[in-house]
This record gives structure tokens, C-alpha cells and sequence, in this order.
């Protein structure tokens, strides 16, 4: 079994990110690192694991001590986090046509 890891700051969680979760849960055991959200994502079942993410430097250790197989992040991310590759391989899903957090804040304040 694969043990797939991605990242997010889901403030304002929508289908977007609810596919990323479905096409990492995909790839067999799906682990997300979300600050400070527990509970959210814990109601999202696509989801095994939340870890804490404390800081941007983490990443590479919690890739060794989580045994990641595969990181997973959205498209709009490309090349970002290719300093993993020595450690796991990356993979970057295409992103939900039509939404996004930025397009959801925008609406909501007009």
C-alpha cells in the first residue's frame, strides 16, 4: 500500500479540494497536513491522517517519518515542490475547472 501526502490551507474548503483529496485517496493511503483545521478535514473522509503543519521546512521530514510514497499537489503549485523528488516522487493533479479559493474570496466580498 502507497502512502500518499499533500498539503493545504483549506480556509475555505470547496470541490476543488474535495477532488484533490478523491484523486489522492486514489493512490492508496491519503495523509493531509492541514494547520490548525483538525476538525474540518477529519468530517472529509478522504482523509486518514491530518498532521500539523507547523512551518515550510517540515516538509522533507515529514515525507521520512510518514514514509511517503507519493506527494500529491494541485497543478497550480507545479515545480514548487520538486525539492521532494530525492525522497518520494511528486505528482501534480490538474486543478478543478471553475473554482478556487481566490474566486470564492473575490465573490464574497463584492
Amino acid at each position: 500500500m502507497k502512502t500518499v501526502l499533500t498539503y493545504g490551507t483549506f480556509d475555505l474548503l470547496h470541490w476543488g479540494h474535495i477532488h484533490l483529496l478523491e484523486r489522492a485517496l486514489k493512490q492508496k493511503k491519503a495523509y493531509h497536513s492541514y494547520e490548525n483545521r483538525k476538525y474540518i478535514l477529519e468530517a472529509v473522509r478522504h482523509v486518514d491522517k491530518v498532521i500539523p503543519e507547523n512551518g515550510w521546512d517540515q516538509k522533507i521530514s515529514d515525507v521520512k517519518e510518514y514514509h511517503v510514497d507519493i506527494f500529491v499537489m494541485g497543478s497550480d503549485w507545479e515545480g514548487q515542490f520538486d525539492f521532494l523528488k530525492p525522497y518520494c516522487e511528486v505528482v501534480y493533479l490538474p486543478r478543478t475547472e471553475g473554482i478556487s479559493t481566490s474566486m470564492i474570496k473575490a465573490d464574497l466580498l463584492e
